[in-house]
């Protein structure tokens, strides 16, 4: 059997991982700049992370959600005190997509409508519902097309004030920062806009921060800079750093009925296991203070690099637009440099997104490797 080539991939194959580099089968250390897709939040293969995985296979890997889960308990309770969002509820799916599935269905049940405003460039998944309100007709399907979406400028709040006034908008969905869209910052005015307007006109609020949340940004979730409680938050990647787990905070009131929602994997034991452990990890290594900090050392020196356009940034979710495409340099940083870094829709834009434990010293690292890379690229 073959696989089904439906992934461009990189020529390098990592077989281990420690901390903010991964290793091929040759031992080649590749410093990782890019995490899986912002995936890897504390880091490869930290101690905490294994040990707590580890025992709880020991004791109980799986069982369903037709009884009670105490891991589950306590991964709210952390998750609460660590956004600061502990009025909220939370449900548990297993990855970004799914999440804001049962986001979206939500915002239908509440409202009872499922006409959604989403924006240019956006990315939601690629799973039923949400790939309509992803903003790439190319993965859409015919049966994915099954309710009217908007797609409108991004921060921009004219037209969408416009289109509610209509009242027939079950939600508005923005993500906290756009990431394969090419790192595009939400501004604080744009999303607190959102929010009075998703008021005034009943529709429901969704911040998609399955990318952007998690401490990416230097806040827990990246709308944390703006007054708002959305009705809706979604999150996954950094959540288990390599382990899929998924979630849905939902705004207190929001009520549930037996069987609204429903999952076989979502919030299994080891899931949970995994998700605590990156919880103690934010936070007894103040790896949100880490991404500010770390932030601050990569700012200042990517902006005087030849060539750069824009710097758009926040904590380590961080957009490099060339004044070219990026593409020749990304594959020099990784087959002449060995480092990981990403792509976005923006073919001119080069993702950051390392893992919230990097140190000084692998800061210094990359600024060397990618100023010496690029004049080996610009022209290429």
């Amino acid at each position: 059997m073959n696989l089904f080539n439906v992934y461009s991939k990189y020529e390098v194959t990592p077989v281990k991982g420690k901390g903010s580099y991964v290793y091929d089968k040759n031992n080649t250390q590749y410093l990782d700049f890019y995490g899986g897709h912002a995936v890897i939040s504390i880091g490869h293969s930290h101690p905490h992370f294994i040990d707590k995985i580890s025992d709880q296979l020991h004791q109980l890997a799986f069982y369903s959600n037709a009884v009670p889960n105490d891991l589950q308990e306590e991964l709210a309770h952390k998750l609460g005190e660590g956004s600061g969002l502990q009025d909220y509820q939370l449900f548990l799916c297993n990855s970004g997509a799914e999440a804001n599935e049962n986001a979206l269905k939500i915002a239908s049940f509440q409202t009872q409508k499922s006409k959604i405003i989403a924006f240019k460039n956006a990315f939601h998944g690629r799973t039923s519902a949400v790939v309509n309100a992803t903003d790439n007709p190319k993965i859409k399907a015919p049966i994915n097309k099954t309710y009217e979406v908007e797609f409108h400028d991004w921060n921009q709040l004219a037209t969408v004030e416009q289109s509610l006034q209509k009242e027939d908008v079950c939600a508005v969905i923005v993500e906290g920062i756009q990431g394969i869209g090419g790192v595009h910052l939400a501004d604080v005015d744009f999303l607190e806009g959102l929010e009075t307007l998703c008021k005034q006109h009943g529709a429901m609020l969704i911040l998609d921060e399955i990318q952007s949340g998690y401490g990416r940004s230097g806040h827990f979730f990246a709308f944390q800079k703006a007054n708002i409680q959305p009705h809706l938050i979604t999150m996954a990647k950094g959540m288990g750093n390599g382990f899929p787990i998924g979630g849905v905070l939902i705004h207190p009131s929001i009520k549930a009925w037996p069987g609204m929602l429903g999952s076989t994997f979502g919030g299994s034991h080891l899931a949970c296991a995994a998700g605590i452990a990156v919880l103690d990890i934010l936070k007894e290594e103040g790896l949100l203070q880490n991404a500010k900090a770390m932030h601050q050392l990569l700012i200042k020196d990517l902006a005087a690099l030849e060539g750069v356009k824009e710097v758009r940034a926040e904590g380590l979710m961080i957009g490099l637009e060339m004044e070219y495409p990026s593409a020749a340099l990304r594959k020099h940083l990784l087959y002449q440099k060995q480092v990981f870094t990403g792509s976005s829709s923006c073919p001119n834009t080069l993702r950051l997104l390392p893992p919230l434990s990097i140190t000084e010293k692998e800061v210094s690292i990359f600024l060397e490797k990618i100023h010496s890379s690029i004049p080996q690229t610009q022209y290429a």
